[in-house]
């Protein structure tokens, strides 16, 4: 596993993505919330033909210019982007235990909807892959501060890559432009990073670029799960340097 990690290079995102598949025999999985990061890596795989799935956790909660956005983006580069959906028992159970909103009344709550509106269906869309592409940054979040561009997760027993993570937004930004690849409106007004419409807002000047969501929470640390273990820490271990 070593030598995998440690063959997933280049000096570009597109040219890790290439090597990413490359190195990994089977599934590669790319999955997307459509923001700004995940448009460029759409654009990067869709404009290259590279063999990776490109798929989106519909959480039921999304804003309507995130639904269009996966619209114009079908649209634009002639392909579906396949959808994996919360399961409708359990989402009718977590409602009906905390209400429609209940998240924002305790942290265990948030939590809970986030694990059964995002993160039981990541594993259903990550089932059977060996290899994960993600749009994780290392200047998001603290939290995210030491994200690797590839490693063993063992949660989900695959190769975890983030081809972006030495990017600023600014040159995410600068890509996109150039590109004319389709983003989210709200970007402009303020949504740096945009989730589940009731569990983000935009952000002021000078706050961190992930500080509109789950804004109610006063946790430095806030993630909803995806890319968090049992340890509640960023899930990696193996490094390729």
């Amino acid at each position: 596993m070593t030598d995998t990690l440690a063959s997933i290079t280049g000096a570009q995102p597109w040219e890790r993505l290439a090597s990413l598949r490359a190195a990994v025999d089977g599934r590669i999985v790319f999955t997307t919330s459509f923001g700004l990061e995940d448009q460029a890596l759409i654009h990067m795989i869709f404009d290259a033909k590279i063999d990776i799935d490109v798929v989106t956790i519909d959480t039921g909660r999304l804003f309507p210019s995130t639904y269009k956005l996966w619209a114009d983006t079908e649209d634009r580069y002639a392909r579906r982007i396949k959808a994996f959906y919360p399961d409708a028992e359990a989402v009718a159970a977590f409602v009906a235990d905390w209400g429609i909103n209940g998240f924002y009344h305790a942290t265990d709550a948030r939590s809970g909807c986030c694990g059964v509106r995002k993160v039981e269906p990541l594993q259903r869309a990550l089932a059977g892959a060996s290899g994960w592409v993600t749009g994780l940054r290392a200047d998001q979040s603290e939290t995210r501060g030491a994200v690797p561009l590839a490693a063993w997760d063992v949660t989900h027993g695959l190769v975890k890559t983030a081809p972006l993570y030495d990017w600023t937004r600014e040159q995410v930004v600068a890509f996109v432009e150039t590109e004319s690849v389709p983003i989210n409106p709200l970007h402009a007004q303020g949504f740096l990073s945009i989730g589940c419409e009731p569990c983000t807002r935009a952000v002021a000047p000078g706050e961190p670029e992930r500080a509109g969501r789950w804004w109610w929470e006063n946790d430095e640390s806030k993630e909803c799960g995806l890319h968090i273990g049992t340890d509640g820490k960023l899930v990696r271990t193996s490094v390729a340097a």
